[in-house]
């Protein structure tokens, strides 16, 4: 067994406040397993260098003595060195061309890349994520977005006394304060022109399941997607309507008379077409929380949008959640991921261009790519929860057999590791086209 692990400090951005292990499970993983910490010092991190030392952690800016060690967001190219296992996400297994670079380098100096992303189970479900608190922060965010872009246009309403999550003290004053706008809305009710407000999720995974749990916070009623027409007759301005698109809404077969077949949609993505766009006439705002890569149909097209906006049709939808943050990804005008201290911008289709900020015609898209570290505190705990079980197993793995198929690793584990010493292993190997 390897007895020391490294945990790099985060310096992706100033609000990166997360950490992959919490101090008291650094400290349970010393007393039953032996293992030692090495941490580097922080002046950010949501739990300070003391409360590591206190549980018997060495705070030192070297992590020499770690053979393998753990980071939450990429890790810069001069940090890697020879041979040392890394555990982190590194953003590559779509071939994201911003990370190649890092991945070329970690291959260079034959390092082992364990992926949190690819620890899944036998099903293909994560085990380890920060997805829920992604979905927390991602709806908080949009709402702080939506209050804004109404009272830009005018519009009264109770949404503009909501702050950004990262603005909040913790996840129960966000809920303590989000339950008061939803009685508002209950008593006094929205603004006429507002009704229906309809929110839009695509996707029902655990990024859909956190933004829903906030929304859920307020009045709301949920239509099936096939009733949506129906709300218009009599829509009320006391609630919020929720709907909640699964892949047989968004998407069906491009041969006439197919049936959707959710398991061939997959495996098969190209035989299938988005016909996601006859609801977003209906839409208030859409939360963007599904999976999404380059084989897939887009939900949301530039060409679409610009034939709206050029018919000069009333378009309902004001504000696009896009958790997912791909970019021209599903939301195809998604430019570019914002920062917590820049978190919106304007598209305009008539243009094709963007301005940051939620002023100006077109759609405000949010695309805050790590929207867990505005909630640092509570995404760390839960992450390090899902984390831990599967520690001892990556530090008792000797990663110097020369044969990756050797390697004593759990299923889970052994389908997460990308590279391994500098190689792509056998199910990645289709990353070398994006290299």
């Amino acid at each position: 067994m390897s007895s020391t692990l490294g945990i790099r400090r985060e310096d992706k951005n100033r609000w990166e406040r997360r950490v992959p292990l919490i101090p008291h499970h650094v400290q349970e993983l010393k007393k039953k397993f032996g293992i030692e910490i090495v941490i580097q010092p922080s002046r950010i991190r949501v739990f300070s260098d003391k409360d590591y030392q206190k549980v018997g952690a060495c705070v030192q800016e070297r992590l020499d003595p770690s053979s393998v060690v753990f980071a939450v967001k990429e890790i810069p190219i001069d940090f890697f060195k020879q041979g040392k296992t890394y555990v982190f996400f590194s953003h590559t297994i779509k071939g994201q061309k911003h990370n190649m670079p890092m991945l070329k380098k970690m291959m260079q100096m034959g390092c082992t890349l364990i992926d949190y992303e690819r620890i899944v189970d036998r099903n293909g479900r994560r085990l380890v994520f920060f997805g829920r608190f992604a979905g927390l922060a991602g709806m908080v965010d949009t709402l702080w977005t939506f209050g804004q872009r109404l009272q830009w246009e005018g519009i009264s309403s109770p949404f503009h006394k909501i702050k950004q999550a990262i603005h909040y003290r913790d996840l129960e004053d966000i809920k303590k304060q989000l339950t008061a706008v939803g009685n508002a809305i209950k008593t006094k009710g929205l603004a006429p022109s507002l009704a229906p407000l309809i929110v839009g999720f695509a996707g029902y995974g655990n990024v859909s399941v956190g933004a829903q749990e906030i929304l859920d916070l307020f009045p709301v009623k949920e239509v099936p997607p096939e009733e949506l027409a129906s709300i218009f007759a009599r829509p009320s301005n006391k609630v919020l309507y929720k709907v909640v698109f699964r892949e047989e809404h968004m998407v069906e077969p491009t041969v006439p008379g197919s049936v959707f077949d959710l398991q061939d949609y997959y495996k098969h993505p190209e035989n299938y077409h988005s016909v996601f766009e006859r609801f977003v006439p209906s839409l208030s705002v859409f939360m963007n929380c599904i999976y999404w890569s380059a084989q897939y149909p887009r939900l949301i097209t530039k060409k679409y949008l610009k034939k709206l906006f050029e018919n000069k049709e009333h378009l309902r939808l004001k504000v696009i959640g896009d958790i997912s943050a791909d970019i021209n990804g599903a939301v195809e005008f998604t430019e570019k991921t914002t920062s917590p201290d820049a978190p919106v911008f304007v598209y305009n289709p008539l243009t094709d261009t963007i301005q940051d900020g939620y002023k100006g015609e077109g759609i405000v898209v949010m695309a805050v790519d790590n929207l867990p570290c505005e909630l640092p505190c509570e995404s760390s705990q839960s992450f390090s929860e899902t984390l831990l079980r599967f520690i001892p197993d990556i530090m008792s793995a000797d990663f110097t057999v020369p044969d990756f198929e050797k390697v004593a690793l759990p299923f889970e584990i052994k389908n997460a590791v990308i590279l391994y010493k500098g190689k792509l292993t056998p199910i990645y190997q289709y990353i070398n086209k994006y290299l």
